[in-house]
């Protein structure tokens, strides 16, 4: 069970209901601690050592629901766990973007009625 009193945010929930919110956490806090690259695609201007890899690991385990982090548990590579992430929950943009122009529509619609 997650211990809720040591997280800094909310955990990715299984679902992925909150993966939008997690994931702007987890970029800001990474950019913070001076490690966003270890979660971005490979350059040549700053090389990435274990330690820091490490460290986003740890961190993206730690933020993510028990499920979540018993089914990736061999991931070892922050990047690879990013990905793998965003390939089962990045679709939530699309439905998020959709939600709101399907509103916005039925707004402007309404509102052009009257």
């Amino acid at each position: 069970m997650l211990n809720l009193n040591k997280l800094k945010f909310t955990a990715l929930e299984v679902s992925g209901r909150n993966y939008l919110k997690w994931v702007q956490d987890v970029k800001l806090h990474l950019t913070a601690k001076g490690i966003r690259a270890t979660i971005e695609a490979p350059t040549d201007a700053k090389p990435i050592d274990e330690a820091q890899k490490a460290t986003a690991i740890i961190f993206i385990r730690r933020h993510i629901h028990d499920a979540l982090q018993t089914e990736h548990l061999a991931e070892e590579d922050p990047r690879t766990l990013w990905l793998a992430l965003a390939d089962r929950f990045d679709h939530q943009k699309t439905f998020t973007c959709l939600k709101q122009d399907t509103t916005g529509s039925i707004y402007a619609s309404k509102t052009l009625s009257l």
